[in-house]
């Protein structure tokens, strides 16, 4: 792994990101909210006014659920739809779609979702919540979800948007960085 870090200023908070090379040969800096506490709590925090519009929230797994749950806490709503990557066995009477490849797994995905966060979404203002967006691969996956679920995309928001994703107009977020 790389010494190299990236810094980026999140709403006031300073967050070093290891810069990591992609088996496509591009690097990035590496945001990774698993088990930092402190940097979930104040993107979730910070993400929280910009969706106080929304009725439900979904996001992807694994890196956007933590950022989703206080996202969801601080805005008052008791549940957040989750988008997984493997069908478990209660969402047998659910939904699923597939994704095209992201610029992180570099394969095509599937996204499933419960027959319980389907009735959670169907006929709201869904904002989508995730940690980074970048090609837009799985942004579109959870907005297909959603659509197929019944719901209305009502706003979707990032803690950081990398490379061109930051010139789109339909998203919104709190800091940029750069594909490297």
């Amino acid at each position: 792994m790389s010494n190299k870090v990236y810094e980026v200023d999140i709403c006031g908070y300073n967050a070093k990101l290891p810069i990591l090379p992609l088996p496509s040969g591009i690097n990035i800096a590496f945001f990774n909210l698993h088990g930092d506490q402190k940097l979930t709590e104040h993107c979730g925090k910070s993400l929280a006014p910009l969706l106080s519009d929304c009725e439900v929230l979904i996001t992807a797994e694994s890196k956007g659920l933590q950022l989703c749950h206080v996202t969801a806490r601080e805005l008052g709503m008791p549940y957040y739809a989750v988008a997984r990557k493997s069908k478990k066995l209660y969402m047998q009477d659910g939904i699923e779609i597939t994704i095209k490849e992201s610029i992180t797994t570099g394969a095509i995905q599937k996204l499933y979702l419960s027959k319980h966060d389907v009735d959670l979404i169907k006929g709201k203002k869904v904002g989508i919540v995730d940690d980074v967006v970048s090609t837009g691969a799985s942004l579109s996956g959870l907005e297909d979800l959603v659509q197929k679920a019944g719901g209305h995309v009502h706003k979707k928001a990032f803690v950081l948007a990398e490379g061109d994703a930051q010139y789109r107009k339909d998203v919104i977020f709190l800091a940029t960085i750069p594909i490297l």
